[in-house]
């Protein structure tokens, strides 16, 4: 079996991620939450967690690696190219975590390996 890319993360999520975030968020959440967790986002601090264990907590379906934009970031994977983190959100009301934005990475990552930590920043 070959053996898997090593991802490389950014130390950091890029900025255009916090507008993304913002963008899904606000179908979810009133305009002053979204506001509100974007801005407690940012001041996160960087935490680690197997990419399964998001998959799970998620509740999301788990794109292929046939999927367009999975297939782009494994690419990037496979060029040594660092990956942005990921912004997760607690839904308690739902007993879910929302990816607020890295959804695409999480499942490039989970189909090279569903143990691989995940830098993330939650709240």
């Amino acid at each position: 079996m070959p053996k898997s890319p090593k991802i490389i993360w950014a130390k950091e999520p890029k900025e255009h991620d916090y507008p993304a975030a913002a963008s899904y968020l606000s179908l979810i959440y009133p305009p002053k939450v979204t506001k509100r967790l974007v801005k407690e986002l940012r001041r996160a601090p960087m935490v680690e967690y197997h990419s399964k264990d998001v998959f799970r907590a998620s509740r999301l379906p788990l794109l292929g690696a046939t999927n367009l934009h999975v297939k782009k970031v494994r690419a990037k994977i496979s060029q040594g190219q660092a990956l942005s983190p990921i912004l997760l959100v607690r839904n308690e009301a739902n007993g879910k975590v929302v990816i607020a934005d890295g959804f695409h990475r999480m499942c490039a990552v989970y189909s090279f390996d569903e143990d691989e930590m995940l830098p993330c920043k939650i709240v």
